[in-house]
Formats: C-alpha cells, structure tokens, sequence
C-alpha cells in the first residue's frame, strides 16, 4: 500500500494575486539529477527503511520471540499512547504551533470523564465530555496566542492550570475501578479460537491509532481545509493575503492537539482502569521524539502522520527488543537518543546535498537557455 505523503510546497490554496511574483524555474522531469531523487527518497522514506532495519537486526538478535504475531501486536498496542500524543504534537507542528500543554489536557478530560463515569453518567456521554475539554483547551489556548503571545509560553501556562484543575476534579486522588472504558483500553478484538488459540485477538489501543492516523493523514492531503492548514504552518502571511482567514486555522491547529491529547488521555485511563490527576511530562518529551525522528520540520508547513506513526513505533520496537533480551529499561532511552542525534545530523546531511544539487541543476538550466 502507498502511504500518503504530505507536500513540503504550500499548496495553492486560493491562487495567486496577478501581481504575484512567479516562482524561480524549478528543474523537473530529465533537468533533476538521479542523485537528487535519491536523496529525497532517501529523506522522505528513510525512516520507513530505518524501523524495517530495527526489525531485521531483532528479529535475528531476540530470535525465536522477536518475531512472531504476538510480540508485534505487543509492540504495536505498546507504540498506541506514544502515537496518540505524537500526532497532536505531530499536526501541531505541522500547522505551525507547539502544544506543550498535551499532558494536562490529557489529565484534565480523564479526571472529568472519571469523575462522571464514578457519578453514574452514561459512558458515551462522559466521553464526550472528556473530548470536549480537548476542545476547549485548544480555542483557549488558540485565542491566547492570537493576541500575539508566543504559543510556547501560553502553552506551559494552560500546562499548569490544566494540572491544578485536574487535581481540584480529583480531589487530589484518582478514581479507580473505571472497568467501562474496557471496551476500548484492555479489551482485545478479532480473536480466533478458543483456550489455546495461536491468536489472542488485537487490543482496543491499536484500532483507535489506526482510525485517528488513518482520519488525520486524508485531512492533510486530501481536503481544502487540512492543505490550507498545512499552509498557514509554512507561511501563515502569505496564506492572509491570499485572502485566507490564517487565524481561524492556527486556531484550528491547536483544537486538533487538544482533542488528539483528551483521546491519548482516555486511552490510558482505559488501559490502566483509573483516572489520575498526574500530568506526566515524560509522555510529551516521547511524543516529541517520535515527531522529531520522523523529520517534521519545527518550522512547520512539512510533515507526514505516517512517519510520525512509524517514529512512535520505531520507539516501542527498541524498547521491546532490549527487554526481550533482558538489557535494564534505560538503555532504551540511551539507545532512542542516539538514533535521535543520528537521524537529525542524517536529515540535514541529506537536506544539504538535496539543495546543493538542485542549485547546480538549476543554474545548468539557465545555462542552457
């Protein structure tokens, strides 16, 4: 199956003012070096060829257990939460803006749903319930920023209040026994056979990543409105005059994280059975390696939801082969880190060989005419 691949162009998404200067020739078709399509192939699909060589090392290191239907599907429901929280921060990025308040939205819409499941509220409502605070944290957090504060710092204020707000929910504990959101944290699906079947079924975590990864990456590139997004991340100026609304999308762009960090919020508090008024900072500081591994570009305006999914998934698959070989939990956060470095300092290897050889191709072209 072809995986969806986000632009880096800004699309144009309202055309362009008569006025307008056009673009620099762009060498194309028999004018671009082989070797430059290499290398963006080598740039665009580089992780995807990194998890398959993680897999290949293991499943040869860690053999017979590494490799077999079961620990995948333990890799894949351990890789869910990561993945959740990646592509809020992921689409965030992507659109522009830095949600660092991921943790508390997460921690605030699992103390109100507990708080509501404990009060006998039906489950779907207290659902719903912890999804809207997702919203409500992103048009806040959106408003802020629009009056021209830096989404950074607004974001680790509402980080704080979202904190405090949770634990005045909780009461300073957490609720326990929450065994109706089972359907959709622990409980396992597709399962084949009785007693000894050789397959257990395909946990809840794992079908929700794919619907939201699935949702999100057709938003992206498919709609007017998720290629509009992406371009208010890579030149919100240019989109205003082009007589787009940038602002409405910024703060689009922040809704998304929210709603993104309350489902990764429900997801857990599903898992474990108990909502906690604990926001977790390491939870945010994973996600951002999972989106920085899949080359999203800080700047925003580039980026694609398949990487960062693979980026969440390279992280458990280390993590899961270190323990299968009995190695200490930590030499997987030494392991991460170094093939963090190593992808970056590849990355900008890669970047700068790609803008070196269409410079060349580019003057050659005019050389010609």
């Amino acid at each position: 199956m072809t995986t969806p691949h986000v632009s880096t162009e800004v699309p144009d998404v309202a055309g362009a003012g008569a006025d307008s200067p056009g673009p620099a020739p762009v060498p194309t078709g028999s004018d671009v070096p082989r070797a430059v399509s290499v290398l963006v192939f080598l740039r665009d699909r580089g992780i995807f060829m990194l998890w398959g060589l993680l897999i290949l090392v293991f499943a040869f290191w860690c053999s017979p257990y590494f490799f077999t239907v079961d620990n995948a599907i333990l890799v894949a429901n351990a890789g869910a939460l990561t993945a959740l929280f990646a592509a809020g921060v992921g689409i965030g990025i992507m659109t522009g803006v830095l949600d660092l308040s991921l943790p508390g939205t997460a921690a605030l819409a699992s103390c109100v749903t507990g708080w509501m499941l404990t009060h006998d509220y039906n489950t779907a409502l207290s659902l719903l319930a912890g999804l809207a605070i997702g919203v409500a944290v992103g048009l806040v957090n959106g408003a802020i920023s629009l009056r021209g504060f830096n989404p950074i710092i607004v974001t680790i204020g509402t980080l704080s209040v979202l904190t405090g707000l949770a634990s005045v929910v909780a009461g300073g504990y957490t609720f326990p026994g929450l065994t109706q959101l089972e359907f959709m944290g622990t409980h396992r699906y597709l399962r084949i056979g009785e007693g000894g079947s050789t397959f257990t079924g395909i946990p809840a975590p794992v079908f929700i990543v794919a619907v939201v990864f699935f949702v999100g990456t057709v938003f992206l590139t498919r709609t007017r409105d998720g290629l509009r997004l992406m371009a208010v991340g890579a030149n919100a100026e240019a989109v205003r005059r082009a007589g787009i609304h940038s602002d409405r999308y910024k703060v689009l762009g922040f809704v998304i994280s929210g709603v993104l960090a309350a489902v990764g919020g429900l997801v857990n508090t599903a898992n474990v059975t108990e909502a906690s008024p604990v926001a977790s900072p390491g939870i945010l500081f994973t996600a951002l390696t999972a989106v920085a591994l899949a080359g999203v570009a800080l700047t925003g305006g580039r980026g694609s939801l398949p990487r960062v999914l693979v980026g969440a998934l390279i992280l458990a698959t280390i993590a899961n082969g270190l323990i299968i070989r009995g190695i200490q939990p930590y030499w997987a956060t030494v392991a991460t880190g170094a093939l963090l470095l190593g992808s970056l300092m590849f990355e900008r290897v890669l970047q700068t060989a790609v803008s070196e050889r269409l410079m060349t191709a580019n003057l050659s072209v005019h050389a010609r005419n």
